[in-house]
This record gives C-alpha cells, structure tokens and sequence, in this order.
C-alpha cells in the first residue's frame, strides 16, 4: 500500500481529479459554455472509472484498485442532465461505514494480519466499464459479477448474475455486443492454478443463453477480446499470476503477475454459435489491454484484428504509478494491425499502423465486427512528456489513407476515453464526446467533437457541477 504523498506540488496537473476522492451529485441540469447540443444527439453518455483511491488516510496500491463511480449524461431536447453515483457495492459500503480500507484488491493486500486475506473476498471495485441494456445499467469489473444500476438515476439494484452466472464465475469488462442481432458476447476468467476461461452468448437482455468453458495454462491477465464475423478471437498474453503468494496473502495479484515472454502470445480462435475451440497458436510475446475491433474478410481466409500492443508488461508498473501522482515507468503502446488463418490462428502477416503512443482505441458501435475505417483513440500533445502524462489529446486514425487528425485541447486539459456516436439525422456524421478535466480551474466538463473536423473547435462544452476522475471506459445508449 502506498501513503498518500504530502506535496501535492510536485504532482502532475492531472493528478487534481484523483487527489481527493469523487463527490457526487444527483441528476443535474448542466451548463451549456459554448455551442449548442447537435438535434442528432439524443440518448445519454455512460461512463465508469475509480472514483476514490484513498480512505483513512491510504492511497490504494494500484489505479485498477479504486471504488468505482458511474457520470451519466442524458441528451435530451431539452438540454441535458447529469449524474454521478459511487456504485454500492458491499465492499464500498463496509468501508465507507469503518472510514478504513478493509480489502484486498488487485494492487494490494488486506491490511491487519495475512489472514485476513484469507477470510475475506476480493472487493467487487466495479470500477472499469459499462454495458447499457434495455431495463438496466451493468457496472463492470474482471473479477466478479456485474453491479446492475438504474439508467436514468445510478441507483444501484445489486449484483447480477445475468441468470446464469454463479460461484467464482466472473464477467469481465468489454462485452462485444452485434449490432444487427443485438446478441452480447463476452468472457470471465475463474483463478486456479490452471485458470478456467468461461464464454458467454447472452440475448439482448444481457440473459446468458448459452456458455462453455476452456482450460487455459496458468492464471493469465486477460482483459479483452474481439468478435470477427462467425469468430471469437483472444490473445493470451505471456503474463501469469504466482498463486502462492496472491493466495496467501503475501503479495497483491500485481505484485505476484510475472512477464515470461519465453511462452509467447497464445491465440485462440472459437466459434461464435457453438463457443468451441475451433484453432490455436502462438507468436511473439507482447501485451495488450484493448482491442480496436476485428472482421473477416471478403474471402473468409483472414482475420484482421487491431490492436495497441505493448512490447512487455511495464505498462501495469506504469498504471500502477497513477495514484501518486506522479508516473516515472516509461510504457509505449502503438497500434498494430495482425492477420489471421481462422483455420490454424496462426499470424499471416502483422504490422505496426502508428508510431505514436496511444492507448483505448474504438469504433462506432455500428462497426463492432465488420471492416470499418475510422480508429478514434487517446493520445498526446506532440510536446507531452509521454512518461510522465496522461493522455491530453484524443485522435481519429483513417485506415484507408494512413492520416490522423488530432484534437489538441490545449495545456493542462485532460481528455478521457472518447465515444464516437451516429448522428441520429444525419447518419454519415459522428460525433466524438470526451469528458474532460481542466486542472486549471479544478473542474470537469463534456465536450463534442464533430469527427470530420478534430482540428476545429468542439460545436459544443457542457459543465459539469463536480469533477470527475479520470476513467477507463464507457458506452452510448441511444433514446
């Protein structure tokens, strides 16, 4: 565990959103600064993140390790609203009654003695992104089930087993969901000494209707997968949990997380209907967080997958640094297309697509599985330092021409994961929305970017009454 440092000066500006904790506010008209919400948009902005990294006077020992907090922001022709809940999940609620931190987590382990790793779960920090269905909000974390939460006011509901989930199952963090059937594909991965990799194919409804399960080798750190037309594509990076220590206690599951690149990236592809196993292979080693998407081509002989690689895993010392404000672990992701043989998963061909440091690539969710052209991701200012920064510019990346446009929003303004959304009207148009901290004046706001137009300014700044912290991922829910 880590203690709070005491010299907020010698912090980087970012650091302002997660210095304190969140505060919340309920449902709230916002402000508009500058333009004008387009009429195409209409439907409301999720987003989820750690929230407060501190309690009684500790800093939590890793970025992934805070409470997690949900923005919402509805679009409506009225303006818009938003607001901002902690998720209610038991662990949050025994900790804000002992005004303490009580549980081990995945960057750190129970305080007081080891056994009390023993005897206690691992806390549900429902932190790390959202799935929006048609009754309810899910709250996502990779080690437990998802928080269900009400759409229009954050009020959790509870835990949710999505009527198939039970025991150790998990459900991880970024559902692929089709958009011409509305079918939701996701994975969990249950810890043991050869881990268990469950698949799930859930209906629109977030019901799982069917689900398998595959053995993997060791205790890996899976965090995303891609959907390619009839496929089901995971890389299995060269990481592995040591359970003897994570298990008892004696070091967090980060600390006890080993980079073996002699095993190389592991590549399962299944079939999307059955949930099967259909080929594997592995190549060089490297790590990923997140995939950009994936689809198979006219001739159904490659997959095309994107994706930010990292070449070792110096990226998780490198978010482990966040919540002390101060980041010293130098961690370059760039964007790679690799193609695929569905029927061996072995590598046809892989390339490097942009040299720059970058990081949450995405797609509209119209593309999810089909080829698209567009890449938006986070990225940096051409004069950041890229150790010691946060992502401060977001980007569109063309495919077809190899261009990137770059949204610089000036010093000392923060942008998060960006959320490309089709224009309801005018469905060429895509608008960008990011929410932003500006560490000058201390606060927040939501910001849209016309797509076409990344150089110009946002058409439109809404403020927000509280400052969010920086978060990982989120979703659009059209009305």
């Amino acid at each position: 565990m880590i203690e709070t440092a005491s010299d907020s000066n010698l912090k980087a500006a970012w650091w302002g959103a997660i210095a304190s904790p969140a505060q919340e506010f309920p449902l709230t008209p916002l402000s508009l600064l500058t333009g004008n919400i387009p009429p195409g948009l209409r439907g409301t902005l999720y987003r989820n993140g750690p929230g407060r990294l501190s309690r009684g006077g500790q800093t939590m020992g890793h970025w992934f390790d805070g409470d997690g907090a949900i923005l919402a922001v509805h679009f409506r022709d009225n303006g818009a609203e938003g607001v901002y809940r902690y998720v209610q999940t038991s662990a949050y609620q025994a900790e804000t009654e002992a005004d303490a931190l009580i549980f081990a987590n995945y960057g750190m382990t129970a305080p007081g003695p080891v056994w009390n790793n023993w005897i206690k779960d691992l806390k549900n920090a429902a932190n790390t992104s959202v799935l929006a269905l048609p009754d309810r909000l899910l709250a996502l974390w990779e080690g437990g089930k998802p928080h269900a939460l009400d759409l229009n006011t954050l009020e959790t509901i509870g835990l949710d087993s999505l009527d198939r989930l039970k025991g150790q199952d998990t459900f991880t963090a970024h559902p692929k969901v089709d958009p011409q059937t509305g079918e939701i594909f996701n994975f969990g991965v249950v810890a043991g000494i050869n881990a268990t990799l469950n698949l799930y194919r859930s209906d629109r409804t977030g019901k799982i209707i069917q689900r398998n399960s595959f053995n993997l080798e060791g205790l890996p750190v899976m965090h995303d997968f891609v959907m390619a037309g009839p496929y089901l594509v995971f890389f299995v990076p060269p990481v592995r949990v040591n359970l003897v220590p994570a298990g008892l206690g004696i070091a967090s599951f980060s600390d006890a997380i080993a980079w073996k690149p002699e095993l190389g990236t592991q590549i399962l592809i299944f079939d999307r209907n059955s949930l099967s196993l259909l080929s594997r292979s592995v190549t060089d080693p490297f790590y990923q967080w997140h995939f950009t998407n994936a689809y198979l081509d006219e001739s159904g002989a490659e997959i095309i997958v994107e994706l930010v690689r990292f070449s070792d895993f110096q990226t998780n010392q490198n978010l482990k640094e966040v919540p002390t404000g101060t980041i010293t672990t130098p961690a370059k992701g760039t964007l790679w297309q690799i193609n695929l043989d569905p029927k061996t998963a072995k590598v046809i061909k892989q390339e490097r697509l942009l040299d720059r440091k970058c990081e949450f690539p995405v797609v509209v969710s119209q593309a999810t599985s089909q080829p698209w052209r567009y890449t938006y991701l986070s990225t940096y200012q051409d004069d950041s330092d890229l150790t010691a920064e946060l992502f401060n510019a977001i980007a569109r990346f063309d495919r077809q021409t190899g261009n990137l446009s770059i949204a610089d929003l000036g010093d000392n303004f923060y942008p998060s994961e960006t959320i490309p959304v089709r224009d309801a009207i005018d469905l060429q148009k895509i608008w960008l929305l990011t929410v932003v901290y500006d560490a000058s004046s201390h606060t927040s706001q939501v910001w849209i970017y016309n797509s076409e137009n990344l150089e110009s300014e946002p058409v439109c700044t809404l403020q927000l009454p509280e400052v969010v912290t920086h978060g990982f991922h989120g979703t659009w829910k059209s009305s």
